[in-house]
């Protein structure tokens, strides 16, 4: 028996629908006999990459969206380290003050969250730009509610 090849010029479902319709037609399943997924099959919708043309909104707040979570990380990375080599294993004549904390406890926790919100009110002051949301609605009762 020859392999089947088929065509794939849809999305996913057209791919599983075509199998299905293949396995239906033949009356023996053998290995020679399954069918093959040709080199132009079409990766189903959600593997597809984004289009590059997005609203700028959109793009504006995902690139906001990354430097947060960047400097979140960062502040976690930075607390952990630092809490866990100054505040674990250590005896208790090393312990050190600095403004009424221990040291580890300020270099590790006061000092990161200073910083942080340091850095956010300058982010947020400097680089969130307003974005065009469209047309105010003058009509507040579109929905026919009465309100």
């Amino acid at each position: 028996m020859t392999r089947q090849s088929v065509e794939f010029d849809s999305t996913f479902v057209d791919y599983a629908e075509k199998l299905r319709c293949l396995a239906l037609k033949s009356s023996k399943f053998s290995y020679d006999s399954r069918p093959t997924v040709s080199r132009r099959f079409v990766s189903p919708v959600w593997f597809q990459p984004m289009p590059r043309q997005q609203d700028p909104v959109v793009s504006s707040s995902f690139r906001e969206a990354l430097v947060v979570i960047s400097v979140w990380l960062i502040a976690m990375i930075w607390t952990v380290s630092v809490c866990y080599t100054m505040g674990y294993n250590r005896p208790i004549e090393d312990l050190k003050f600095v403004y009424g904390f221990p040291d580890w406890v300020f270099w590790g926790i006061v000092v990161p969250w200073c910083t942080c919100t340091i850095v956010s009110c300058l982010f947020s002051a400097l680089l969130f730009r307003d974005g065009a949301l469209g047309e105010d609605v003058e009509n507040t009762d579109d929905l026919g509610l009465g309100g």
